[in-house]
């Protein structure tokens, strides 16, 4: 599918190249040099994805997509940088990117990670999710009950909209590693039910009823009746 993609690279070269590959897949393609320029531009509610290298002038890559997640904005991001390690990716992905793609970049693999991330279904678009008692603040990225303000670590955050967003629908321990945490294997950890643990115990204030429910051996669900 045709995109209007945003490519923040510094090295002219490269960056010349990716577009014109992505170009003769049939992208429109709009380049940006540094951190700054690129995020003016990643504003624009059109784009349809987002290229970042990691280390860009005037403004880190990963500063860059943690302020446009901080500020609402949603658009897909990958990654490319020379920093290939497992933490560098971690803490891209932790960041707010979608991917991360290693350099050198192979062009082919460049637009298949591409399409991969147009393919996603779009995420809506409300500032306010809500389910039973709960609101949860896209924007200030707070949750709210009976009155109550909750402040929420960006992990956190992150696992109860992906609840909020499936209602009632069971989801698994794996899901929760590939969607939340973006792992590409799903290790045996019990990372997952010692953040769910922190969560409950925020949201749910004495004498209320919880809202997330453990469904044994499987997983997870965020709980809501009419």
């Amino acid at each position: 599918m045709p995109a209007l993609i945003l490519l923040i690279e510094d090295d002219a070269d490269l960056a010349a190249e990716m577009a014109a590959h992505l170009q003769a897949q049939g992208h429109a393609v709009t380049l940006a040099p540094d951190g700054p320029s690129g995020a003016a531009l990643a504003a624009d509610p059109m784009l349809n994805l987002l290229i970042v290298d990691r280390l860009l002038p005037g403004l880190d890559g990963l500063a860059l997509i943690e302020r446009l997640r901080s500020s609402g904005v949603r658009t897909p991001a990958l990654f490319v940088s020379a920093l290939g390690a497992l933490d560098d990716r971690v803490r891209g992905l932790r960041a707010g990117g979608d991917d991360y793609l290693t350099k050198p970049v192979a062009l082919a693999e460049l637009a298949a990670r591409v399409d991969a991330l147009l393919r996603r279904p779009l995420e809506t678009r409300e500032t306010v999710l809500r389910g039973g008692p709960l609101a949860l603040d896209l924007i200030d990225r707070v949750a709210i009950r009976a009155s109550r303000r909750i402040e929420l670590l960006p992990r956190e955050f992150k696992l109860l909209e992906y609840l909020m967003r499936r209602p009632n629908q069971v989801v698994t321990r794996e899901m929760l590693l590939e969607d939340v945490w973006h792992y590409r294997f799903v290790p045996t950890t019990n990372l997952v039910d010692v953040h769910v643990g922190k969560l409950r115990r925020k949201l749910d204030a004495a004498g209320e009823a919880s809202l997330i429910h453990s469904v044994r051996g499987i997983g997870f669900v965020f709980r809501v009746t009419d």
